[in-house]
């Protein structure tokens, strides 16, 4: 398998076109624009009947770069990973909150001695 073959199927070395638009602040028609000069590879795909296109993340943050600069991928990178940290903290503390309240009724039912 030669490294064109296998960065489609290597974790985390492709994106949707959607992804590329929310993490890294592209349009479609920039997308578009990109496969037509051909600095944007894609494979067509579906995903429970939605067509999607595939793209290389390495090629899409360099197209990124060469259009916006490297401060504008930095920034948009930065973000993404800000967005998953307040992602996580707000997971964790609902996952606290249902242990508390766990916690508080065992208490409860020891304190009442009907165990």
């Amino acid at each position: 398998m030669t490294h064109k073959e296998s960065v489609w199927i290597t974790n985390n070395g492709t994106m949707s076109d959607k992804s590329a638009r929310e993490e890294f602040g592209l349009t479609q028609d920039e997308i578009i624009q990109g496969i037509r000069t051909g600095k944007l590879q894609y494979k067509k795909n579906n995903m429970h009947g939605n067509p999607y296109l595939k793209l290389i993340r390495s090629e899409v943050e360099n197209f990124v770069t060469k259009k916006y600069g490297k401060n504008h991928l930095k920034k948009k990178i930065i973000e993404k990973e800000l967005t998953n940290i307040k992602k996580e903290i707000n997971a964790a503390k609902r996952k606290i909150s249902t242990l508390e309240k766990r916690k508080n009724e065992l208490l409860d039912i020891l304190k009442k001695d009907d165990v």
